[in-house]
């Protein structure tokens, strides 16, 4: 441990060896939400005084030096970036108990401790929480989350900082609102600071949205900021110029990034995001419609992209087996329309696109049929407002399926069509039938579900309902998904001093702010 700041502030209650290891911390890697929450405890539950310039200081280095190799960040960033994930990966219903009872289980995965360390804090962490310190826990995470690791080893050695500034070709994704494109330029603000201006367009409806931000990059490859689109959002929750907090992942050679920009009260509005280098070669970024089905005939394809050439013939172009190209209608520098046939009885699946050397992996899905709807998300929570805390919305999407090749609904195989149109409605469990919901909430055409104004301080199971506009089953009937939702009371966290309530500000705000106030 080299920083004087962590030396001078925390060295008090942890202790340096001869050979300037400090207790505790220097036997412990972990993210820079990690951190962040470490240094809220130190100052919450043992008094440590901390100005905000310096908390801030102490994350970042700590983070930066003691964090994760980017191979071992990856399979857990759906934590920091705030998704919703089912954990399929827990080994036991008593890891489950001990690890996902209070929070995710990539929680405890994003940390890695020496053995003697992951004694102690299991220890630590039973006697805070009046759980049991599991011995099958810490032996689990003694193997899985080991200190040294050759991951972590591997980076250390070769770990340099990527050149970001530049343009950058951002896809994006939002629920509810379909794709974007466009571009992102990033400007160097020194000291792994930066200023970021991001110009996207809806594929949809040719939209458009400009925001502007600053991030800072933590060990190399951890992005973490926060952009806005400029003047006050309205009041709409889903408002595109809302404030968002940036969780990306950069890949170690500095060549793409991908993540979430979310916000909401709960995290629950968020464009999945990928970036991408542009090249002085035409890239292929997205396709709209993104399925046709078998036997379509001069159906109209958007591709969006970068720097297409100034000439496009049908030859250039490659939709995989039974998909002919009959002729380009129009292109400029990021899109070309083209006009296609698909055979009658193509054989349904993803086709990889290609305009020249540019392939768009799975870019089109061709298909028979529309065999189901599925929701997203699957399942999920919405909650009331109070006095202090403003509503938890949450929007939901219609994804049309078709069976995969082994010819069964709800597999593995089954093929992703994309959104489609559908009417939404709300089914409160055990109502009477025909009864409102409208004590509960409202769904917008959209599908985002907007809850009550009035709160009833109780909890209410409910299915939201998608029934599909112009899809039908087998029996003539219009297809139907159902997601289950639970709409209840705020959640209540205790945050003590006012600048521990924004603590994530500490790491992805720029400039240090005021002086500690406590």
């Amino acid at each position: 441990m080299t920083d004087s700041l962590v030396i001078s502030k925390c060295g008090t209650c942890h202790a340096r060896d001869d050979r300037g290891n400090m207790q505790r911390i220097s036997w412990a890697r972990t993210t820079p939400e990690g951190w962040q929450d470490t240094v809220k405890q130190m100052i919450l539950a043992n008094g440590a005084f901390l100005t905000l310039p310096e908390a801030r200081s102490i994350v970042r280095y700590l983070s930066s030096n003691h964090g994760l190799a980017p191979a071992e960040a990856r399979p857990v960033m759906y934590d920091p970036e705030r998704r919703i994930q089912e954990e399929t990966n827990i080994p036991s219903d008593g890891l489950r108990q001990d690890c996902a009872r209070c929070h995710a289980f990539a929680r405890a995965l994003e940390w890695r401790r020496s053995a003697g360390d992951w004694k102690e804090f299991a220890a630590s962490h039973a006697a805070r929480y009046k759980t049991r310190a599991a011995e099958e826990a810490v032996e689990f995470l003694v193997s899985a989350a080991p200190l040294r690791t050759p991951e972590w080893e591997a980076w250390r050695a070769r770990k340099t900082a990527p050149k970001l500034a530049g343009a950058w070709l951002v896809s994006a994704y939002l629920r509810g609102r379909g794709p974007f494109y466009g571009q992102m330029q990033i400007d160097d603000a020194g000291d792994d600071e930066y200023l970021t201006s991001a110009d996207l367009r809806s594929v949809r409806d040719g939209s458009r949205i400009v925001r502007s931000g600053r991030g800072m990059l933590f060990g190399g490859y951890s992005w973490r900021g926060r952009s806005g689109g400029g003047p006050p959002p309205g009041s709409a929750p889903n408002d595109l110029r809302s404030e968002a907090r940036e969780v990306m992942w950069f890949a170690p050679d500095g060549s793409s990034a991908q993540g979430r920009w979310f916000w909401g009260q709960y995290q629950e509005f968020g464009f999945d995001v990928k970036l991408l280098r542009p090249t002085s070669a035409p890239t292929l970024i997205a396709l709209d419609p993104p399925s046709l089905r078998a036997g379509a005939q001069s159906s109209r394809i958007r591709m969006l992209g970068d720097r297409f050439p100034p000439e496009v013939a049908p030859a250039d172009l490659r939709f995989g087996p039974d998909v002919t190209v009959r002729g380009v209608v129009s292109h400029t520098a990021s899109e070309i329309v083209v006009e296609v046939d698909v055979a009658s009885g193509s054989v349904s699946g993803k086709r990889d696109v290609a305009l020249r050397d540019s392939t768009l992996p799975g870019g089109l899905a061709i298909y028979d049929r529309i065999d189901y709807v599925e929701m997203r998300p699957n399942s999920t929570v919405a909650s009331f407002a109070d006095n202090t805390h403003p509503k938890g919305y949450q929007q939901f999407e219609a994804i049309g399926y078709q069976r995969g090749p082994d010819g069964r609904l709800h597999t593995a195989d089954d093929l992703d069509l994309g959104p489609i149109d559908a009417m939404y409605s709300v089914e409160v469990f055990h109502a009477a039938e025909g009864s409102s919901s409208a004590f509960v909430g409202a769904m917008t055409p959209g599908g985002l579900f907007i809850p009550a104004d009035k709160n009833p301080n109780n909890n209410f199971d409910c299915w939201v309902v998608a029934t599909a506009k112009d899809a039908r089953g087998a029996n003539g009937a219009p297809l139907v998904g159902k997601s289950y939702l639970v709409v209840t009371v705020p959640t209540y966290v205790f945050n003590g001093r006012r600048y521990v309530r924004d603590l994530d500000r500490w790491i992805d705000d720029g400039p240090a702010r005021a002086a500690n106030d406590r």
